[in-house]
């Protein structure tokens, strides 16, 4: 329907079509495009958020990535997919800070503890212990 209540009507999109060259009198074509948007809803992430929020939680971006997947899955369930896919947007941006995050201090943390153990081995055997009469 337009505007002033009657029914709408079919327009051509390329202007006029008269058939083939050469046939007087041809049938006018109107054309219509269709288009198939198959949008599926945006993914939450609240498996990931959970892992980040119980293993992982520097700085509480586990807890915050928990709240915007819950956030996200409400909205995919009301259908509002715009703002479910924001909300699911922030949650995988938290998820991925958390997670870098928590990789940089465990490896930090494994590479301080082999240092260390090997510092401690060379003090160990430079300070003569065993005695070098026992070997």
């Amino acid at each position: 329907m337009n505007p002033e209540g009657h029914p709408a009507e079919a327009v051509p999109l390329q202007g006029r079509y008269d058939g083939l060259p050469g046939q007087p009198g041809a049938a006018t074509m109107v054309q219509y495009t269709t288009v198939n948007i198959n949008s599926e809803p945006p993914r939450d992430h609240i498996l990931w958020s959970l892992c980040c929020f119980v293993y992982a939680n520097p700085c509480c971006l586990g807890l915050a990535a928990v709240i915007f997947s819950i956030k996200a899955r409400d909205r995919k369930v009301v259908g509002d997919l715009d703002g479910a896919r924001h909300y699911a947007s922030t949650a995988r941006c938290l998820n991925i800070l958390s997670t870098v995050l928590v990789s940089i201090t465990i490896l930090i943390c494994l590479i301080v503890i082999i240092v260390v153990v090997v510092q401690a081995q060379n003090a160990y055997r430079s300070h003569g212990y065993p005695p070098r009469w026992y070997n």
